[in-house]
């Protein structure tokens, strides 16, 4: 064991121990909290040093020199006093990444950081100590602790952005536990009696009222009622239950009390399996690899070698002193390597991308989604609330007199009043799309007498003396009224993805009331840009597959995955990127959350549940899809800004390494002046600054 930590410590990563009985989740967090406000206390005490550092950098330009006089050596001195924390543990932890990384034969971000800065640092402490080193002619000994202090800072202040953009998986799990309720009504020795949850045995008898949540998996045995499985399915319409149906823990029972028997508890339950494939899929997910990583594990061997070459060469072929020659330039190249705007180029780019998102409506949780949302060629989309606006509404209004015969004549407003009032007994979600529509119409409703609702069928009533029936075509013929003359219009609109309603007005058919969850308004304009785009669109449902295709062609999605189970979802994902795709999941629902989580990228629904949101990378706060398409414009401005910014970053000195090494003096005897560093430095930062600011630019529409 003890090896084994050894092993993973010196690879780079932190080891989280938990002892027997300790919640990891919480500890996992404690820990990620722990790092963070480590982090913050070094990042506030490096910029409070640093500010003095620039101060007695700046001592004779703003005329401090005459108030207090401070001999240059003695100002060096102070430099060197206050900076030694700043680089040795401020910035410890690019020592610790570099050594790890070095361990692997390999260079980095902290690799550069680390050489760069203590280049810095060690030439200024020459300077400071021994100056007489650098006294040779055409230079002049010159201090860097405001440079080295700077890097670090800015560095450490984009690695604090990070840690807080860390740690999603535990906010989704804390989030996906409360969602199961603490106790259960179970029947025990023939009494009701409440047990926590946990206490919840295989076989258990178990009562739920209407409004409560069902507390485990199991087979419903006496009663019904209609339960909202959203969170499951993702289908906003309740599913009626009855003896022999299946219910599942966690979700709301809504109308109806009914007794199950318990089939699956604990770590067996569908949610406990959500759970589960939330920390895999974000435990899992592969890191992204930076830019500059790529860049520094390239740049910093080569400037090495050059240095070590420049070293070689003053060394050999040098005037005298040639070690002093030797030694000045092998530092002069170290330092013009090391680009002080390197530490601006990508939080800059990122802090103003993430900005502009927040203003289009987009809210990007950290750097690795604006890095990944350029490269999406498959958008996976779920139906109910992510296409659709997650609410049945009426959609057609029929009357039997507009059918192809029969019918009792009445119009469209009679249908709906029939209906409406009918309803006003219910509380169906359906019956109060219907109420809602004629409200809508501003009919005056009457409330119902002898009203009666059969399960999964339909309802009985009596309006102004007549009798209404509303319901399936089975209940119609159960009733005994005569529904053929509307039975073509009726699969017509399920064809479409509607649910069509019979209603009856004293023993004939009188019309269809159809309701169906209606496409967002800009979901099809999103679709399409998103094809123009060259992604391909897929929508992944717990909905059968007639409505999911009808709610698919309207959109114009390329392909349908329907009836899917969320561990089903996330394996479709995961089945997308062994294609070489990289996918982005758009849900809102708790059954999303593994898919969100496993995408490349997971973008969340704003007006969905906090589980969606906590396993996002990015949340579109209005809901509008037109986000989706922004998201993927943005991440490119954004890459083509940091690139840019790169190169900026390298530019000026990568340009200024031969003259650092010395390339001019054999010709004009000039060795680089420090002043002409400085100006690389303060150029290459001017440069990254005001190209990230062009980002403010940035505009999106469909």
């Amino acid at each position: 064991m003890r090896d084994f930590r050894k092993a993973l410590r010196g690879s780079g990563y932190d080891l989280v121990e938990v002892n027997e009985g300790e919640d990891i989740v919480e500890k996992e967090k404690r820990e990620r909290e722990a790092e963070y406000r480590r982090l913050k206390t070094k990042l506030v005490v490096g910029a409070a040093l640093t500010v003095p550092i620039f101060v007695l950098m700046l001592w004779d330009r703003i005329g401090l020199s005459s108030v207090i006089e401070i001999p240059r050596q003695t100002n060096y001195f102070l430099q060197f006093l206050i900076q030694t924390p700043v680089q040795f543990w401020v910035g410890m932890q690019f020592y610790r990444g570099a050594i790890a990384a070095a361990r692997h034969r390999t260079t980095n971000m902290n690799t550069l950081i680390a050489i760069g800065t203590s280049a810095a640092y060690l030439y200024s402490v020459t300077a400071t100590f021994f100056p007489s080193v650098f006294e040779i002619k055409g230079y002049s000994a010159h201090v860097y602790f405001d440079t080295a202090a700077t890097i670090i800072v800015l560095i450490l202040l984009g690695r604090l952005f990070e840690a807080r953009a860390r740690g999603r998986t535990s906010e989704a799990i804390k989030k996906l536990i409360g969602l199961q309720p603490k106790t259960a009504r179970v029947i025990r020795d023939g009494q009701e009696q409440d047990v926590p949850v946990d206490e919840v045995e295989m076989g258990d008898s178990i009562v739920v009222r209407p409004g409560e949540k069902i507390p485990v998996d199991g087979i419903v045995k006496e009663g019904h009622s209609s339960v909202d499985e959203s969170m499951i399915s993702g289908e906003s319409i309740p599913v009626e239950k009855k003896a022999g149906d299946q219910v599942i823990g966690a979700t709301m029972n809504k109308t109806g009390s009914f007794r199950f028997e318990a089939t699956k508890v604990g770590r067996d339950m569908m949610l406990s399996h959500i759970i589960a494939m939330v920390q895999e899929a974000q435990g899992s997910k592969p890191p992204i690899a930076r830019l500059a990583d790529t860049i520094a594990s390239i740049f910093v061997p080569v400037v090495m070698a050059v240095a070590a070459l420049t070293f070689a060469v003053w060394l050999i072929l040098g005037p005298e002193p040639a070690f002093t020659y030797a030694l000045l330039n092998f530092i002069a190249v170290m330092i013009i390597a090391c680009p002080c705007a390197l530490g601006l180029a990508t939080p800059t780019s990122i802090m103003v991308g993430t900005g502009k998102g927040a203003e289009n409506g987009i809210l990007i949780r950290g750097a690795g989604a604006l890095e990944t949302a350029h490269r999406i060629n498959a958008m996976v989309f779920d139906k109910t609330g992510t296409l659709t606006k997650g609410e049945p509404v009426v959609t057609d209004i029929i009357s039997g007199r507009s059918a192809a015969k029969g019918g009792a004549g009445l119009t469209d407003q009679d249908i709906l009043w029939y209906a409406a009032s009918a309803e006003k007994g219910s509380e169906h979600s359906l019956g109060e799309a219907i109420i809602k529509k004629a409200k809508e119409r501003k009919l005056a409703l009457e409330d119902p007498s002898d009203f009666q609702a059969v399960p999964g069928r339909g309802i009985r009533a009596r309006l102004s003396g007549k009798a209404v029936v509303l319901g399936n075509a089975d209940f119609m013929g159960d009733e005994g009224v005569d529904a053929a003359g509307l039975r073509s219009e009726a699969e017509r609109l399920s064809g479409e993805g509607k649910t069509p309603m019979y209603v009856a007005v004293d023993g004939t058919a009188a019309g269809i009331v159809a309701v169906a969850d209606t496409l967002k308004e800009n979901s099809a304009a999103a679709v399409e840009a998103l094809r123009k785009m060259g992604v391909q669109t897929l929508m992944i449902t717990g909905d059968n597959r007639r409505t999911a295709e009808a709610i698919a062609r309207q959109a114009g999605i390329d392909r349908v995955l329907a009836q899917v189970l969320p561990e089903d979802k996330a394996r479709e994902v995961k089945k997308l990127q062994t294609e070489n795709r990289v996918v982005a999941m758009v849900g809102d629902g708790i059954n999303d959350a593994p898919a969100l989580a496993q995408a490349d990228v997971g973008i969340a629904i704003g007006t969905g549940t906090d589980v969606a949101m906590e396993a996002s990378d990015i949340t579109l706060i209005g809901g509008d899809l037109k986000g989706v398409v922004a998201s993927i414009a943005l991440s490119k401005a954004t890459i083509r800004n940091i690139k840019q910014n790169l190169f900026w970053a390298f530019a000026y000195n990568t340009i200024l390494i031969p003259v650092a090494a010395g390339i001019l003096f054999p010709f004009f005897g000039i060795l680089l002046n420090p002043m002409f560093a400085a100006a690389a430095m303060g150029m290459s930062s001017v440069t990254v600054v005001s190209n990230a600011l062009r980002l403010r630019k940035f505009s999106f529409r469909l």
